[in-house]
């Protein structure tokens, strides 16, 4: 499979560089029929985009979308989407210096060892810019999850030594930091102020949350929702670390303690607490998805720091250009949108599992379909029966 494609019912593949034309994504497994709102995949590529404060990139993009096909009077036709943003105020001449120098806590040098050439043009594909496709897929799939009723929200859990308290969902999309806890917000505020005048940056730790999502997704042994999930999230720049639930807590826990026990709650099983995250052998329990990703401090810093170049000569470098001094705020819609397209695929998964209509709204046009194919086999059976009575 393709390093540059993700999914196997809903499949995308991305492409383009940082400071290249343009990045897209090509969609494919989506159905017909399904409403894409040009403005809603705006909205989620506006809430990454830089330059929307001081505590961000300074670079200028509007990331306008483009739709190139697959989408007809405000729906899906079952052909492959492409979606398109172009880059407009790239700046290659600000990583000119580095061209032979591989950056500290960059990719450079890993990217240089495997394919022996790399873009230096701001890192190419392994810049945060290629996350812009992903939100684009991101944002259809969850239209797409809207049927199920199912939503993801992402927030800021902690920056540096400061960690939110409280959860306060309204507060996540007023401030910049995109953190849910208004107490903690000031101190956050001012501790990546400081690192960023002091040209250094801080590392954070973000935490999604999905709600809606039903009993029965994902699949055992190695297709596990939590593995894929994992996997979604360890392929986003910057994440180092992924926890489901109470994560490495658990592991200061006993059984009786770490069990998540279960009742009835008229005829609905409920469970009594959520330290597994919404996930028991990789499949689903109806309850809350809480996931954590362990992000690091932006690698680009405007401070002197040793390296070699491409014929490992030491060096002494000062990266410059226009970098964010923590990933986290940005990250959130890149996070949010990868677990929309995990749990996309696990829906068309369990749909082909059982046969069943991927929505209950499918089931009138399921029935239809069925009807179709009674008519056609009753014409047949009736032309079989002329032909031998014939």
């Amino acid at each position: 499979m393709s390093p540059n494609a993700f999914g196997d019912f809903f499949r995308i593949l991305t492409f383009g560089e940082s400071h290249g034309p343009a990045l897209g994504v090509v969609i494919d497994g989506l159905r017909p029929g399904v409403q894409v709102d040009l403005a809603h995949i705006q909205r989620e590529l506006d809430r990454r985009r830089p330059g929307q404060s001081t505590l961000v990139s300074p670079r200028r993009e509007a990331d306008r979308v483009e739709v190139l096909s697959g989408v007809f009077e405000g729906k899906t036709t079952g052909a492959p989407i492409a979606l398109l943003v172009r880059n407009h105020d790239a700046d290659p001449s600000a990583y000119a210096a580095f061209k032979e120098s591989f950056r500290p806590g960059h990719a450079d040098y890993s990217y240089w060892m495997k394919y022996g050439v790399r873009d230096w043009r701001g890192g190419g594909r392994s810049s945060g810019r290629e996350t812009v496709a992903r939100v684009a897929a991101g944002a259809v799939a969850r239209a797409m999850l809207e049927s199920y009723g199912v939503s993801i929200r992402g927030h800021l859990l902690s920056l540096g030594e400061h960690r939110a308290e409280r959860y306060e969902v309204d507060e996540i999309e007023r401030n910049p930091l995109r953190c849910a806890d208004p107490v903690v917000l000031p101190q956050m505020m001012e501790a990546l102020e400081r690192a960023r005048v002091q040209g250094d940056s801080l590392g954070c730790v973000v935490e999604l949350r999905a709600q809606g999502v039903p009993a029965g997704w994902g699949d055992p042994v190695f297709a596990k929702l939590d593995a894929c999930m994992a996997a979604a999230m360890m392929s986003i720049g910057g994440v180092k670390g992924v926890e489901l639930g109470d994560g490495f807590d658990l592991a200061r826990l006993r059984g009786s303690q770490a069990n998540d026990q279960m009742r009835s709650q008229e005829g609905r099983v409920e469970f009594c607490s959520n330290h597994a995250g919404g996930i028991l052998g990789g499949i689903s329990t109806g309850g809350e998805l809480v996931l954590r990703l362990a992000v690091k401090p932006t690698p680009s810093i405007a401070q002197c720091q040793e390296t070699v170049d491409i014929h490992g000569a030491p060096q002494r470098i000062h990266v410059g250009g226009r970098h964010d001094p923590c990933l986290g705020p940005r990250l959130i819609p890149v996070a949010e949108a990868m677990m929309a397209l995990v749990l996309a695929d696990a829906a068309l998964a369990q749909a082909a599992l059982s046969g069943a209509a991927v929505r209950d709204g499918e089931l009138d046009l399921e029935l239809a379909r069925c009807e179709l194919e009674l008519q056609r086999l009753q014409a047949r059976r009736e032309a079989l029966l002329a032909l031998r009575d014939g």
